[in-house]
This record gives C-alpha cells, sequence and structure tokens, in this order.
C-alpha cells in the first residue's frame, strides 16, 4: 500500500499500526507527535491506530530552545 510521510510517498506493508511504522523505520518515540490525515493521534493510540492505503502521517519531533 502507499502513504504519504512527511511528504515522501512511501510503500508500505499492510495491517501496521503507527507504533509498527516508528519501529520499522527505526524512529526513536520520545518527544513525537503524530498527524494522520490532518488529525493528531494521542500516543496512547498509536498502537491501535492502522496506517492505510493513502494515509497522510506526518512525524513532528518537539525540540525545546530558547
Amino acid at each position: 500500500m502507499k502513504i504519504i510521510l512527511n511528504g515522501t510517498e512511501e510503500v508500505c506493508p499492510g495491517h501496521e499500526s503507527l507504533t509498527d511504522l516508528l519501529n520499522r523505520k527505526e524512529t526513536a518515540t520520545d518527544r513525537l507527535v503524530i498527524e494522520q490525515n490532518g488529525l493528531i493521534v494521542p500516543r496512547d493510540e498509536w498502537a491501535r491506530v492502522q496506517v492505510r492505503s493513502g494515509d497522510t502521517i506526518e512525524v513532528i519531533r518537539l525540540v525545546g530552545g530558547g
């Protein structure tokens, strides 16, 4: 299936949760926000929310600064 991940088209395996996607991309999960199709997904739902063909997913890393 195809998704848009951070503005880039990507082919993903089927039946993958947001947590699975992060693990496959070897992305550390601390200080992240995930937006799926324009809606922020709460962290406690990442393992239950499935990635679907055609999804637009933005993975945003929060950075502190001053």
